[in-house]
């Protein structure tokens, strides 16, 4: 008998998440064995012994999202291979996703026989991409202005993404210094050269990059 591929759902929309298990429990060579509401439950059933073969995550989740998870499991359980459910398709965020360990993304409205082809092409080549991610991470490789390679541009520290983050938020430079452990003269260093890195002028821009590029939803 054909080993049955098992199969880890974390996503805190519970319709989805139960509509996704149903359709892959009816694929005759996978089992879905932990639906979780997120990352973190995904993990402590992870610890109990429920390896599984493929781990589907939701990118924005509470407690514990996606990038963290997939994250953990790329740390500690190399050979699980992650699918993210996404809705963000910047390079930017692909990139940020590639780094955490993600294998290939899927749209929460993919048909039925994608879903099965990307589970198998995971398990059988370790990696799935839609013809539009492809296509997507095919750009990074493309030439600016500057003969600079796109991809070059699209790499954020742990410390830059975090910094984009709290740009969104209501916090001053000088509080935005304390949260992030750093003097603000770190901060201004920063700041500076994200303006230069990405092309903006203000801390409105920074913002607005960080959410049109998913950066919100590490």
């Amino acid at each position: 008998m054909k080993k049955q591929i098992k199969i880890a759902l974390a996503d805190d929309h519970v319709l989805l998440r139960d509509a996704l298990a149903s359709l892959i429990d009816q694929y005759e060579d996978c089992k879905v064995i932990c639906r979780s509401v997120n990352g973190k439950e995904l993990i402590e059933f992870v610890k109990k012994g429920g390896i599984p073969d493929v781990a589907i995550l939701d990118l924005n989740m509470p407690v514990m999202d996606g990038y963290e998870t997939a994250s953990w499991l790329k740390e500690n359980f190399p050979d699980t291979q992650v699918l993210m459910l996404t809705m963000y398709d910047s390079e930017i965020a692909m990139i940020r996703l590639l780094q955490a360990g993600v294998k290939g993304f899927l749209k929460k409205d993919v048909h039925p026989d994608e879903l099965k082809y990307a589970i198998q092409s995971v398990i059988q080549n370790g990696f799935y991409y839609s013809h539009f991610a492809s296509g997507k991470l095919a750009n990074l490789f493309r030439k600016d202005r500057n003969n600079n390679m796109t991809f070059q541009k699209s790499i954020f520290s742990d410390q830059e993404v975090d910094f984009l983050k709290l740009s969104c938020t209501e916090l001053t430079y000088k509080e935005i210094a304390t949260k992030m452990k750093l003097n603000p003269r770190a901060i201004d260093n920063l700041r500076d050269n994200l303006f230069e890195k990405i092309e903006v002028k203000s801390r409105v821009g920074l913002a607005m990059y960080a959410i049109k590029n998913g950066l919100m939803g590490f």
